[in-house]
């Protein structure tokens, strides 16, 4: 689960970080009252689950609350990256004099955070990592102990030769590890973390994302999801407990289990294709799943041919069978489906389908060769 800017900046300001004061606003009144509040020059910030906010014009400075009325008119209700913005961020603007960045991601390899910090922090950070990654300082940190002081204070030193400043970027460091331990983050980042001209360390902006798997037990964290700003197709994914992703390709996969669905997205780009989606309907032998699968891939226009690679340990090969009828008879689908059952009742699923005029294969080469085809061929 992503978290908005606004969000990310109350849990490190909750944690002791120092965020310049602001607030969230949803209209463009609101917007101008937090300016005089806030009072100075201010920056209205889109806030939406996407990067490039400020050349896609997301972004803008305003000299008083006349002027953030203004700009927060013009920034909600655009779209970036196909998300619509519903809320703007009102923040004073700072007087910066140094930009860095200070970042923690789950390595799932290594099953420990990993900080990274450069002293090369702002909007090019991306540019940084690509073009001259030896500017960024990474750490592996043991969870069993934590961000010991000296390791803290390494990272500190790369960021800042000026010990005052080391200093506070000890602290914020500690509290950035804190926040993502507290809260199960897969990420957590801070860009920029400035210096003002006077000497102090601030946290301008954040962005994290939560496993999905911390929401069941803190239903504190699962409040803050933004359905608004995700992928509809996996929001409805979501409700209908199906593991799903987006994708740009035009050949949508129906698979149970997450190692089968990356071997066919492997496959499926060897034969040539591009796979639309990843889609883990898991190992329910609950035929609505495969209906609800069904629906959500047929809404993607991009989908040419529809691919079912099912295994059936757990899953019964049948049940799925039932599903794809059920769900043709539902509702109409335009595309070629092709089904690759094997395994637990496979010999009634086919029977199955070929009850209603459907066949289906047992060799994995062979149905995703086909479906590639199918997909090329209707491009």
């Amino acid at each position: 689960m992503n978290l908005h800017e606004y969000q990310a900046r109350a849990l490190l300001k909750a944690a002791g970080v120092p965020v310049p004061d602001g607030d969230v606003a949803a209209t463009p009144s609101e917007a101008e009252a937090i300016a005089r509040r806030v009072g100075g020059t201010v920056v209205v910030k889109a806030q939406v689950h996407a990067g490039g906010r400020g050349k896609a014009g997301g972004v803008k400075l305003a000299r008083g609350p006349a002027e953030a009325r203004e700009c927060a008119s013009q920034i909600l209700g655009m779209t970036i990256k196909g998300l619509v913005v519903n809320k703007v961020l009102v923040v004073p603007a700072a007087d910066i004099a140094t930009e860095s960045y200070v970042g923690l991601i789950l390595d799932r390899k290594t099953q420990k955070p990993v900080f990274m910090v450069s002293d090369a922090g702002g909007i090019d950070i991306e540019e940084v990592a690509a073009k001259t990654p030896e500017k960024i300082t990474r750490l592996p940190i043991d969870p069993r102990y934590g961000l010991l002081p000296h390791q803290a204070l390494q990272l500190a030193l790369a960021l800042y030769k000026d010990w005052s400043q080391a200093k506070a970027a000890m602290q914020i460091l500690r509290q950035l590890y804190g926040v993502f331990m507290a809260n199960g983050c897969t990420l957590a980042e801070i860009n920029p973390l400035v210096t003002t001209p006077e000497g102090k360390v601030l946290a301008l902006d954040a962005k994290m994302t939560i496993d999905d798997n911390e929401l069941d037990r803190r239903p504190d964290l699962a409040v803050l999801r933004d359905e608004s700003s995700e992928e509809q197709s996996e929001v409805t994914a979501r409700r209908a407990n199906l593991t799903f992703i987006k994708l740009d390709g035009n050949v949508g996969c129906v698979v149970n289990g997450a190692g089968l669905a990356m071997a066919t997205m492997d496959l499926v780009k060897y034969y040539g294709g591009e796979p639309a989606n990843f889609l883990d309907i898991g190992g329910s032998s609950n035929p609505e799943k495969v209906v609800s699968a069904l629906k959500i891939i047929t809404a993607d226009p991009n989908v040419k041919v529809i691919l079912f690679n099912i295994f059936g340990g757990i899953t019964r090969t049948d049940d799925v069978a039932n599903g794809i009828v059920a769900a043709t008879k539902q509702f109409k689908v335009d595309v070629p489906i092709v089904i690759r059952l094997t395994g637990t009742n496979e010999q009634e699923a086919f029977r199955i389908l070929e009850s209603v005029g459907m066949t289906a294969m047992n060799d994995m080469d062979a149905a995703v060769s086909k479906a590639v085809k199918l997909a090329g061929e209707a491009a």
